[in-house]
């Protein structure tokens, strides 16, 4: 199932997947551990992501999301398009800048990831990521922008981004935190950005206003954590997704997938998947369409944006 990116033209599948938790061997989802199996180790972990890889594409996913800071991600996903001969236009590719990894590969690195969105950060990680990713790169975004962080104020960035949107990428920004949508309507008052990439699941809603705007003024949508970062699965806290997945005959991830599925300001709607099976569960998620007393009671669910981002904050990496 396609569909075009906003004003980018980019042509992407509805379920994209983001390669957070299978580029690096820990990270925040819930389970990620167990998910591996111990395939923790470089070789390993590359074959693995080719496999889920090989099923995303195989399942109709044409976006894949990417970033510096993802550990090798980048180097697998650009490994697996030559490796199946895939061109530049079979896929859209989208990457961040923006943080640095530093774990070196430790699962018990006491800081996983720095973050750093000043001007030179932006120059040398977009060296970086071209470098990897060549022609293959489509989409190049701010990682986890914030009001607070004064991005979308510098100059400097504002210009280098602009530089690279003249020479014919196309440029966006994630969003992050409590105050997503006020990140948002900043991003849509500069003017530059072509896509928007934001955190909206069933507990945590806030931002779904400024996506509309955002989809309406024909800037893309992202959405990422759909599933909140495992929350939202068999193995998560949230009863009530569990046990209406089993009375529809699905799965909890498909389910809440198919909800974020339904916004019609969403464009792609990220999978974090990290297993051959995970993905293959979440693509069902494109056959479901949940009914007007389903999300009634979904309703229910809903977090305060304080509570969601702190208990997100303390989720374990590994």
């Amino acid at each position: 199932m396609m569909t075009t990116l906003g004003r980018t033209g980019l042509a992407v599948s509805r379920i994209g997947l983001g390669l957070a938790a299978l580029g690096r061997p820990a990270y925040i989802n819930v389970g990620h551990a167990s998910d591996l199996a111990g395939q923790t180790d470089v070789g390993p972990l590359e074959r693995l992501s080719h496999a889920v890889l090989d099923a995303a594409y195989a399942g109709g996913v044409r976006y894949f999301d990417t970033a510096r800071s993802y550990g090798k991600a980048e180097a697998f996903v650009a490994d697996w398009l030559h490796q199946r001969g895939l061109e530049r236009g079979d896929v859209t590719v989208g990457s961040k800048w923006g943080y640095t990894y530093t774990a070196n590969w430790r699962l018990d690195a006491p800081v996983n990831e720095v973050k750093d969105l000043s001007l030179p950060n932006l120059r040398r990680q977009f060296v970086e990521s071209s470098g990897l990713l060549g022609p293959y790169l489509r989409l190049y975004q701010i990682h986890s922008a914030t009001i607070e962080s004064g991005v979308l104020d510098d100059g400097g960035v504002i210009e280098e981004l602009e530089r690279l949107k003249a020479g014919g990428l196309a440029v966006g920004l994630s969003v992050t935190g409590p105050k997503q949508a006020e990140t948002i309507a900043r991003a849509l008052e500069v003017g530059i950005f072509d896509c928007v990439q934001a955190t909206w699941n069933l507990l945590e809603r806030s931002a779904g206003p400024a996506l509309a705007a955002a989809h309406d003024a024909g800037t893309g949508v992202i959405v990422k954590e759909a599933l909140a970062n495992g929350r939202l699965t068999e193995r998560g806290d949230v009863a009530e997704l569990v046990s209406s997945a089993r009375l529809t005959g699905s799965t909890p991830d498909a389910l809440a997938l198919a909800v974020v599925l339904a916004q019609p300001w969403a464009d792609v709607v990220l999978s974090g998947a990290s297993t051959v099976g995970e993905i293959e569960s979440n693509l069902a998620a494109l056959t479901l369409l949940p009914g007007p007393d389903l999300l009634y009671r979904f309703e229910q669910v809903q977090e305060k944006p304080s509570d969601y981002w702190q208990k997100r904050a303390e989720l374990p990496w590994n």
